[in-house]
């Protein structure tokens, strides 16, 4: 069968104030040839979201296809947007062009996930990781409820239209919005197989993502 084919901000260095303190003593201080000072390096994460604003595009790509979105476990779909809650992992942050990447991640998503049906056959990508130093997105990827494989290269994460880190210090929250999420070649041409068709392809536009952390 061709479907078997298929492939807080927590403790931290400083809260909000103690970030906006961080990005100035960079500016101040660092030499061009040192190593690039973390803003904040956060672990344990957990609590708020990672969400991806849809491209219209994507849409009418899977309604071509006859397929149909939904989502899977605890994740959301509200107005074009969805929705993923953070349960673990880690993230660094460094001042925008100090270093490439300037954010470095291993952001978890246990328990969600989002599905794409066309008749018989159900494919959920579940599990998500954000690694924002690799710029790729994976997850776990089964079909009609088997498992098919773990850890998967499902998006690919284009950085360069990520905005600077926006700090909220009454909500003590932290956004990084703007990354372009994509399709890697990978799940393009298994999706491709699974479902018959050439019409996805490699950096296929999915949408754009918005990271929100809990900095305490």
């Amino acid at each position: 069968m061709r479907s078997n084919k298929i492939i807080r901000f927590a403790a931290a260095a400083a809260v909000s104030a103690a970030l906006m303190g961080g990005l100035a003593a960079c500016g101040e201080d660092s030499k061009a040839d040192a190593p690039a000072a973390p803003v904040a390096t956060l672990s344990n994460l957990t609590g708020y979201k990672t969400e991806v604003v849809v491209d219209p595009g994507f849409l009418a790509g899977l309604s071509s296809l006859k397929l149909t979105p939904g989502v899977v476990g605890t994740a959301k779909l509200t107005d074009g947007t969805l929705s993923f809650p953070i349960t673990g992992g880690n993230a660094t942050y460094y001042t925008p062009g100090t270093r490439t990447p300037y954010v470095e991640s291993s952001i978890q998503h246990d328990g969600s996930g989002i599905s794409l049906t066309n008749g018989k056959t159900k494919v959920e990508l579940t599990n998500f990781v954000v690694d924002a130093g690799t710029s790729m997105l994976t997850g776990d990827v089964s079909a009609n409820g088997k498992s098919v494989v773990k850890g998967a290269p499902l998006f690919f994460l284009d950085g360069r239209t990520l905005e600077p880190l926006k700090v909220d210090e009454a909500k003590g929250q932290g956004v990084l919005y703007g990354t372009t999420v994509s399709l890697t070649k990978a799940a393009a041409d298994l999706l491709n197989q699974t479902y018959g068709t050439d019409a996805l392809t490699e950096y296929f536009k999915v949408g754009i993502a918005r990271i929100t952390l809990k900095l305490a």
